[in-house]
């Protein structure tokens, strides 16, 4: 979310996080918002930083400046880094790149450092492929600790990830396939499917 309008219209949705990407290199960064105005936001959505390898010092600052309640790491964070956050209050969720092949034991050394895990679809860029990965790879999850799961989510195929039959599923991070534009939600959209949503 990058637009002040689009963002108070997705509010009103009620959602329970709402993302502001602090990665110069992506099409949704936040830069240009206002921080005192993100501050002082007020919603049931936990305000959430999304940061890819950024400098810890520079985290702390802008969770800080924008009072966000999580921060999503994206990029290559290891569980020291996540440590280094750990006495600002704030949920971390640790985002990792599944594909064929990933060793589900690099999680082990996040388990006492991360409240959430967020699975999305392996790529070079850090997320943002607007494409599912094959959801039978999480039969290779052995934590018990809730997880994102994100990439290429879409009104399409929401019930298969509704029905997943995983307790451990905690959120789905509706992202690029109910966009107009980058950074720019398709409210109707995600109005529907957050109506599907609550409805199982």
């Amino acid at each position: 979310m990058k637009f002040p309008e689009n963002i108070g219209a997705v509010l009103a949705l009620q959602p329970d996080y709402i993302g502001f990407i602090f990665h110069a290199a992506s099409k949704r960064f936040a830069g240009a918002l206002d921080a005192t105005w993100v501050a002082g936001l007020q919603s049931r959505a936990k305000k959430t930083g999304v940061f890819v390898n950024a400098d810890l010092d520079q985290v702390r600052a802008a969770i800080g400046q924008y009072h966000f309640e999580a921060v999503q790491l994206h990029g290559d964070e290891s569980a020291e880094y996540c440590a280094g956050l750990h006495d600002l209050d704030v949920e971390i969720i640790k985002a990792f790149g599944i594909g064929e092949g990933f060793d589900w034991a690099v999680l082990n050394d996040y388990e006492a450092v991360a409240d959430y895990y967020l699975f999305d679809t392996k790529s070079t860029g850090y997320g943002g492929t607007g494409t599912r990965f094959d959801w039978r790879l999480l039969d290779g999850y052995r934590s018990d600790k809730p997880f994102f799961l994100s990439g290429g989510l879409s009104a399409e195929n929401i019930q298969d990830a509704l029905h997943l039959g995983d307790d451990r599923l905690y959120a789905l991070d509706l992202n690029s396939k109910f966009e107009i534009e980058p950074g720019v939600k398709n409210i109707e959209l995600l109005k529907r499917t957050l109506q599907t949503m609550n409805d199982e």
